[in-house]
């Protein structure tokens, strides 16, 4: 028998990949580091040093919490001792040290060159130009809030002080223990001037790298407040179904385990002192009767489901659980004192787990979302509880060879390695949502690459109050609660969330009509993205730039992109601005402030082809989302899906946006396992360009590595925007979209490790004929509806009926486009004049003309 365990111990060894505790080196190469007295200096790359400074010159090799790996290859330097300074020189930073007491402005300074101007750093200098990084929680926030410091800056450097974070210690599962007592110091200096990006790669070659969440996570989750049952999860659940919504997380939250009742203004206190009912570890088997047949059911729907855990008061005797975790912690059962929380005690977290967690995940539970909200500090100096739950939580599956995974809060610098985030409890307000996409892209200034919003909010403004029967809170909450998930839809995770409010509606379909259209097509749209989405979070874990970043990063030196901070680049190859203001009563359109860098955008709800850089000043419809994309981009897709479980993506949707050239890689793995860390995933090339004899050739280049369970065909769906219908195609069969102005062109089921080649031959057309015709289209179909409503007084022009039909026709008909756009072009003056003359309510005149662009002012006449 020992002989099997031993063996079966050692096949876990070889099977399971490294977990990156395992893989981290925290000690420096020995080439790196100069010793000058009590101080050391470790040269991590030509713009990154350590600087340590010890009054007993006991340096420290440990790994801290923040920074983990220091075995870098080692960067070309130069040491000189110049008039009693050590001189340290590396291609980027001139470090000059003059050996005395504790680094100070007197005896330390670094130089470097920031856009031919030398910038001078010294100890205790402020970091004017920090660009934020972010906050532990938006609990309580209404509209903005400060955020903490970043890593990089626009002053050129930013110095990360170490000197107090706890260590890990070096057994198996990595511990936090205290830093050693006595005067020291431990900077590290960011000397990377404005390019952003390499600063942040470098943070997470020291700190670790940002996790590739599995895939469904970048699907739609549904989750709410409320004491539902299982039948009621259910309900909601085909409720997605039969709507036609995607669904990919159903999370469960607080009142699966017994609450007593929770009112939290009551005051009514556990053994531990905290709320009783918060926290709890057995199921209600009144709401649940049976969990594990519950949760089978969860998972044929496709769906992964998480629990909301509160752990702050440890183990009361109530729990099912008790009297095993008591033993197991040397309490006597029969005193019925309850087992405390503390996570920072190793024998505490291992009974934790495999007592309290391991059950219920085989169960069926596949993450669990923590939501810590008490105390800051635990029973080890200098680690908040947060910070060390996050840890915990993540390395636990990791070293159970399961892709890490856990809901909450930040926890401090160090954090990236462990998530998702849960930003937490938002004022439901227009300034709520305004912020958050600021708020989520400066989050990236430290690494933190998957903040998961409330979306929707969480607390109506006036929560105390009750409406009238049959009247909502707020008249205009189904417009935020649309721009919300639009948000949503562009941001790392689309959660919709609200307290236990019954007047806080979150399934999209009980709103009316036009809300409800517009939040599904978000929906639809965010679960057809998620192959560029997970490509972009690939990305993000090999280059340590998240998902959601500034547009700093990538226009350092432009203004605009400082002052533009609700914009952010949503992967590589679009740049999205969310609406956070209600549409006008004059239009029916929300106006919006743009900045477009350099180069050729093309407006993807309007086709609107656009030049950077410049300031221009755009207006929205209720379901157009500001998102641009770059000229000649590649975005991959996928088909319409239930959720991710469903079916795998084939066809891969390739859509092409106008544009010369352009190139992209889609990124694949198995989607859950630890083998994107090592070499188990697979990545596609696609290249297109227009050649000298006016084709348009499309490559899918044969798929590079491999995965378990990698398709051996695929075919391809490839989708030429803002196109006229073309003349011929050399592989598969085309249709046209007019109301897309797109060709869509259905390639076979081929080899992945084959090459694919599509030469189009496309109708020549001007720019202006088709750019915005896409968005000329919706606007003239919502005109249309809103003159209709003046029946019987009157009825829509025919020629104005005639133009929003045009996309039919030419679907209908493709060889007429050309043909059909250019009469739409000529008629828009008389559509104008038509709609001007009709004999009804001016109000309602004008708001068609002001949607159509045309500036138009009504005064009723008086009766």
């Amino acid at each position: 028998m020992r002989r099997i365990i031993l063996l079966t111990l050692l096949f876990l060894a070889i099977a399971l990949p490294a977990t990156a505790e395992q893989m981290w080196d925290a000690v420096a190469d020995a080439k790196a580091v100069v010793i000058e007295g009590s101080a050391r200096f470790t040269v991590l790359t030509p713009r990154l040093i350590r600087m340590e400074w010890a009054v007993d010159a006991h340096f420290e090799d440990h790994a801290s919490l923040v920074f983990v790996n220091r075995r870098l290859p080692v960067p070309t330097y130069t040491t000189a001792h110049e008039e009693g300074w050590l001189v340290l020189r590396t291609a980027q930073i001139t470090l000059r040290y003059k050996p005395s007491a504790e680094f100070t402005n007197d005896n330390l300074l670094a130089q470097f060159d920031l856009n031919g101007q030398t910038v001078t750093w010294t100890p205790g200098m402020d970091d004017k130009g920090n660009l934020q990084g972010t906050i532990r929680t938006l609990d309580g926030v209404k509209g903005s809030t400060p955020l903490g410091a970043g890593l990089i800056s626009r002053d050129g450097w930013v110095v990360v002080d170490d000197s107090q974070s706890p260590l890990f210690d070096n057994s198996n599962w990595p511990w936090v223990t205290e830093r050693p007592k006595g005067e020291r110091q431990d900077l590290y200096l960011f000397a990377y001037g404005h390019d952003y990006k390499q600063a942040l790669y470098a943070y997470t070659q020291v700190a670790g790298k940002i996790p590739l969440p599995p895939r469904f996570v970048f699907g739609t989750w549904w989750s709410r407040y409320w004491a539902y049952t299982d039948t009621e999860f259910e309900e909601i659940v085909r409720g997605f179904q039969e709507h036609d919504i995607p669904l990919d997380v159903l999370v469960i939250d607080m009142d699966w385990h017994p609450t007593f009742g929770v009112k939290w203004w009551e005051n009514r206190k556990d053994q531990s002192g905290h709320t009783l009912g918060w926290t709890g570890y057995t199921w209600n088997k009144i709401y649940f009767p049976e969990p594990t047949r519950f949760l089978d059911w969860v998972h044929k729907q496709g769906l992964q489901t998480t629990l909301n855990m509160h752990p702050a008061s440890g183990v009361q005797p109530f729990e099912e659980q008790y009297a095993e975790i008591a033993r197991a912690m040397g309490i006597d059962p029969a005193t019925n004192a309850y087992v405390p929380f503390d996570i920072t005690n190793k024998k505490f977290a291992e009974n934790y787990f495999t007592i309290l967690h391991h059950p219920v995940e085989r169960q069926g539970i596949d993450f669990f979302w923590l939501d810590w909200q008490q105390e800051q500090n635990t029973n080890i100096t200098g680690v908040n509880p947060t910070w060390w739950l996050n840890y915990t939580h993540f390395t636990d599956m990791e070293r159970r060879g399961k892709r890490g995974l856990l809901f909450h809060r930040w926890g401090g610098l160090g954090n990236h390695r462990y998530q998702i985030g849960f930003s937490g409890d938002t004022i439901t307000v227009w300034d709520s949502l305004a912020f958050q996409p600021y708020f989520t892209a400066t989050a990236a200034n430290v690494g933190y690459a998957y903040w998961s919003h409330d979306i929707g909010g969480h607390m109506r403004a006036n929560l105390g109050s009750k409406p009238a029967a049959g009247v909502l809170p707020d008249p205009d909450y189904p417009e935020l609660y649309t721009r919300w998930i639009q948000w949503g839809a562009f941001s790392p995770i689309l959660r919709t969330h609200t307290t236990k409010d019954p007047w806080s509606e979150r399934r999209i379909w009980a709103y009316p009509a036009k809300y409800a259209t517009a939040m599904r097509d978000a929906y639809l749209l965010r679960e057809s993205l998620i192959p560029y989405i997970y490509t972009a979070a690939r990305a993000a874990y090999d280059t340590g730039i998240s998902m959601c970043h500034p547009l700093y990063y990538d226009y350092p030196e432009a203004a605009e992109a400082y002052e533009f901070k609700d914009e952010y680049l949503f992967g590589s190859d679009m740049i999205v601005a969310p609406i956070a203001t209600p549409v006008s009563d004059d239009s029916r359109l929300a106006a919006k402030s743009i900045w477009l860098p350099p180069g050729t955008w093309i407006e993807w709800f309007t086709g609107t082809e656009l030049k950077g850089p410049a300031k221009i000043d755009r207006s929205f419809a209720l379901d157009e989302i500001p998102v641009y994309v770059k000229a000649g981009a590649v975005v991959p897709m996928q088909p319409k899906m239930r959720n991710i479980a469903e079916k795998r993506v084939d066809p891969l949707i390739l859509t092409i946006f106008p544009g010369e050239s352009g190139e992209a890689r889609v990124y694949e793995d198995a989607g859950n396992t630890l083998g994107y860390k090592s070499s188990e995933f697979a990545w596609t090339t696609i290249r297109h360009s227009r050649q000298a004899d006016g084709t348009h050739k499309i490559e899918i280049l044969p798929v590079n590595g491999a995965y378990p369970g990698m398709p051996a065909t695929r075919g391809y769906e490839i989708r030429l925007a803002s196109t006229l219908p073309p003349e011929s195609v050399s592989v598969g069969t085309w249709r046209y979209d007019a109301s897309m102005l797109t060709t869509l062109i259905t390639v076979p089921p081929t080899a992945v490790n084959r090459p694919v080649e599509v030469i189009v031959k496309e109708s020549v057309a001007p720019a202006t004929l088709v750019s915005g015709v896409r968005g000329q289209l919706g606007r003239l179909r919502t005109a249309m509806d809103i003159l209709n409503t003046s029946w019987p007084d009157g009825w829509s022009p025919d020629i104005l009926i005639q133009a929003a039909q045009t996309g039919r026709r030419i679907t209908l008909q493709p060889s007429t486009a050309r043909e059909e756009l250019e009469k739409l072009q000529r008629d828009a003056p008389t559509i104008v004049e038509a709609i001007s003359k009709m004999d009804v309510d001016c109000r309602m005149t004008a708001t068609a003309l002001n949607h159509l662009g045309h500036a138009t002012t009504c005064v009723p006449a008086l009766k």
